[in-house]
Order: structure tokens, then C-alpha cells, then sequence
């Protein structure tokens, strides 16, 4: 069975069309930046509603309540089954505090150290989400596209 994972992607319209992203935690993705970003999301197991996951992915990875309203934008299918949700809304992404993981780091050290989940986020167009994305989540910006219009 393929892991399952599920998340928000929450956009505004002014002063354009702009999706909240959040640039991925820890020492792999420190110095990265294009296809380093992602929607705030995270895994869930079979018997989950994916939509419950989604809200407490968002609430734990941005520090804020998912929105009320929900509209389904699919699911995509790689190394996992993602299921996202958009949501119009507006925050303060420097105000997003992530959840933490712990990574064994250096490799084989044997020290454990913690990093955000998200250790940034930011309003992006979606010209500019294409290139910061990571690439198996570009399908919801087209979606979310279509969607707004």
C-alpha cells in the first residue's frame, strides 16, 4: 500500500491569484530553494479521513486553523497518494510556527536534533510556485487555476 498524505493549499486574490507555501525543514533542504517548497500537508494512516489529516497537518505545520471551508482539488499519485483541499484565506506567513521532527544528524553520529517542519512560508504568484514547488505538487496549482477563474 502506497503512503497516504493529505494537506491544504490555501491562496488569496489580491493583489493576484497567490498560494501560502512552505519551504521544508531540516539539514536536506537548508540550502535548497527551487522545488524545495511545499503545501502544508503531511501522512495519515488508511483508516484517517484525509480531510481530518489535512486540517491538523495544516494547524500543526502553520501554527493556524485550517479554514472552515474546504473545496476538493483531487488527489495525485507518486511516491505517495496526496489529497488537497483549497481554501481562500489570508494569513501572516511570517507569523507561521511549524511543528518540529527529529533527524539523527550528522549521519550516524548518533545526535538527535530537531528541525520545523516548515521553516519558512511565504505568498507566492503561481508563476513563481511553479518554480519553488516541489514537482510531484504542481498538478494542484493548475487545479487551484481553474478553480479561481
Amino acid at each position: 500500500m502506497p503512503r497516504r498524505s493529505a494537506g491544504i493549499l490555501l491562496f488569496r486574490r489580491d493583489p493576484e491569484l497567490q498560494v501560502l507555501l512552505g519551504h521544508m525543514g531540516g539539514p536536506f533542504w537548508a540550502r535548497k530553494d527551487d522545488h524545495a517548497w511545499s503545501i502544508p500537508k503531511g501522512e495519515h494512516d488508511d483508516g484517517e479521513d484525509a480531510e481530518a489529516a489535512a486540517r491538523r497537518e495544516f494547524a500543526e505545520e502553520t501554527g493556524h486553523p485550517a479554514p472552515d471551508l474546504l473545496v476538493p482539488l483531487g488527489v495525485v499519485r507518486g511516491s505517495k497518494v496526496l489529497t488537497v483541499w483549497a481554501a481562500e484565506g489570508d494569513l501572516d506567513a511570517d507569523a507561521v510556527v511549524s511543528n518540529t521532527f527529529e533527524l539523527e544528524w550528522p549521519p550516524r553520529s548518533g545526535r538527535l536534533q530537531s528541525y520545523p517542519e516548515i521553516d519558512r512560508a511565504a505568498w507566492l504568484d503561481l508563476e513563481t510556485a511553479r518554480t519553488k514547488l516541489v514537482k510531484g505538487q504542481l498538478p494542484f496549482l493548475d487545479r487551484l487555476a481553474e478553480l479561481a477563474r
